[in-house]
């Protein structure tokens, strides 16, 4: 890797340089970029917006993190404990960081926004030479994209899930995730005079609140430490009012999850089916392998829930619910009456909120159809042998005729 270091003295010249090809364009300043460019920038869409900058927190240590973030492309900047960045997608392309998201009436924020991860936890001070680190790159950032300090996000303000079993409607509070970074004292370290007072999209009905707790966390009055607010969490045991989702979220079915019941008895997420009937002391230990912006994984009738209602929620019967039969027939859920509901196979899988932008022909490519959220992890292919394929996991040249296209509404 190679080292290029840039400081508040720069001119924007200089900066956009560093920031833009990643080779020294004069004298060592404060800032230190280490590249480390994803196997996957080269096949992803040049962004056409960037209005936001958007920024995570880990969850885990520096040589996992930093692997698995460019690996897949999962941000355009990682900041390390000691305070190194590392490039791992160039600022103008898309990096998949924010998953199921919006902010202000604008879905899926991978195409507007510029993501930082910072090596560290959700609930945990970030150290002093992360603070320096990450403000000079955010004021560099800023000044590039002309981005004012209330639309630098947190991931925690701009993610939110889909109807499921238990929140009947879409809603904010799928991700704790940098959520310390709404903090005013903490944004003011990092040079941020001002944050967003409210969630605009909760605010005008187009989610509801599902993690109360967070929603003061990212909007209300300083609280009065890390500990303090970490202390709010109530730790990771299932009690009256507070479910597996509350603890583990969308990884509260994972495998990687792990439930540890008050008689000793262990099953993992994806072994468990009656999960209204969990019983209060049960503690749960999310997998350390997890990353809090990983894409969610497609619930499936049987393992998710016993019925579509449980599964999807109050969209269980609307058009923008798709469902995948083992045999591979699709239908959707407004076509669909309670009697089909209750005939709906186990195995069937399910996109919740989705739009089907029709199938890839020989003249009509998949970016042709859905631009560049062809290879979103969010985007879904569905084979003509029945197969149902990620975008990530697909080549555009080897998407066969007929393939029907799904992405995220």
């Amino acid at each position: 890797m190679s080292g290029t270091h840039i400081g508040k003295s720069m001119s924007l010249a200089r900066v956009a340089c560093v920031l833009a090809l990643g080779w020294p364009c004069g004298s060592a300043f404060g800032l230190e970029i280490r590249d480390a460019l994803s196997p996957r920038n080269s096949e992803r869409a040049i962004r056409r917006q960037t209005r936001y900058i958007v920024l995570h927190t880990t969850e885990g240590p520096d040589k996992g993190s930093i692997n698995k973030i460019r690996e897949r492309g999962e941000a355009h900047y990682v900041v390390d404990s000691a305070g190194v960045v590392h490039r791992t997608v160039d600022r103008r392309r898309i990096a998949f960081h924010s998953g199921r998201s919006m902010w202000n009436n604008k879905t899926d924020m991978d195409l507007y926004a510029i993501g930082i991860e910072v090596v560290g936890y959700h609930n945990r001070d970030i150290n002093e030479a992360q603070y320096r680190a990450l403000r000079e790159l955010l004021s560099q950032l800023q000044r590039l994209y002309r981005i004012p300090d209330q639309r630098v996000l947190s991931h925690s303000m701009v993610a939110y899930g889909a109807p499921n079993r238990w929140h009947r409607r879409p809603h904010r509070g799928r991700k704790r995730c940098g959520m310390q970074f709404a903090r005013p004292s903490v944004r003011k370290k990092l040079g941020l005079n001002r944050r967003p007072g409210y969630d605009p999209d909760v605010r005008a009905g187009r989610l509801v609140e599902a993690d109360p707790y967070l929603a003061r966390m990212l909007y209300g009055p300083e609280p009065e430490s890390v500990a303090t607010a970490s202390a709010g969490e109530a730790g990771n045991v299932i009690a009256p009012g507070r479910s597996a989702w509350d603890i583990a979220r969308d990884k509260y079915n994972s495998a990687d999850t792990l439930y540890i019941f008050p008689d000793g008895k262990r099953q993992r997420g994806n072994e468990i089916r009656r999960w209204r009937s969990m019983p209060s002391g049960t503690r749960v230990v999310p997998g350390e392998t997890q990353r809090d912006n990983e894409e969610e994984r497609l619930p499936t009738l049987g393992v998710d829930g016993n019925t579509a209602s449980e599964i999807a929620g109050n969209a269980y019967n609307k058009p923008t619910t798709f469902y995948v039969f083992p045999n591979g027939r699709l239908r959707h859920g407004g076509e669909m009456n309670e009697s089909d509901f209750k005939k709906m196979p186990t195995g069937t899988r399910v996109l919740i909120g989705y739009v089907a932008s029709g199938a890839v022909t020989e003249k009509r490519s998949a970016f042709d159809i859905s631009g560049p959220r062809w290879n979103h992890p969010s985007t879904y292919y569905l084979w003509p042998d029945g197969a149902l394929k990620r975008g990530d996991e697909v080549k555009e040249g080897a998407i066969p005729v007929g393939a029907r296209l799904f992405y995220r509404r």
